[in-house]
């Protein structure tokens, strides 16, 4: 990757429904060229795809907690059946298995305060495996960069 295609992925982060005539001015190509990077770093995986960024309030997602979850046991069937749950449930935006301690930390959008309280009481307290649960929310989102986030 060279710096011409960094600077394609840059344009394109900024606005991924940039005409490509735009896109190759801005980078200091021909349309022809700049497509055909384009299409190179979409069929090399650097670029995953395009998102709509959504106000997580206007789908019923204003409300993110971040949670931390620490298992009974490390055994492999205890890993499999609580991820398989985990990432099953709509609500959760974003599941990351971790290095230490917590086990796992997960991202999740709901619509209030109150549904939170339903989804953890009934969902998430029953996932198999499940020694304890940290829920946290934010008072205040500084920045935000992931395109797909809500």
């Amino acid at each position: 990757m060279d710096a011409i295609d960094r600077a394609i992925i840059a344009q394109l982060r900024r606005d991924c429904r940039i005409p490509n005539t735009e896109l190759a001015d801005r980078v200091g190509l021909t349309p022809s060229p700049c497509l055909r990077r384009v299409r190179r770093l979409e069929e090399e995986g650097v670029i995953l795809g395009y998102h709509a960024r959504v106000a997580p309030g206007a789908i019923g997602r204003g409300f993110q907690v971040q949670v931390d979850f620490e298992l009974t046991d490390q055994a492999r069937e205890t890993i499999e059946r609580f991820e398989a749950e985990l990432v099953s449930c709509d609500e959760v935006v974003e599941a990351r298995r971790m290095f230490g301690s917590p086990d796992y930390h997960a991202l999740i959008a709901v619509a209030d305060l109150e549904t939170y309280e339903r989804f953890m009481t009934r969902r998430l307290t029953a996932l198999p495996g499940l020694a304890k649960l940290q829920s946290r929310f934010a008072m205040k989102t500084l920045k935000s960069d992931a395109a797909g986030r809500p």
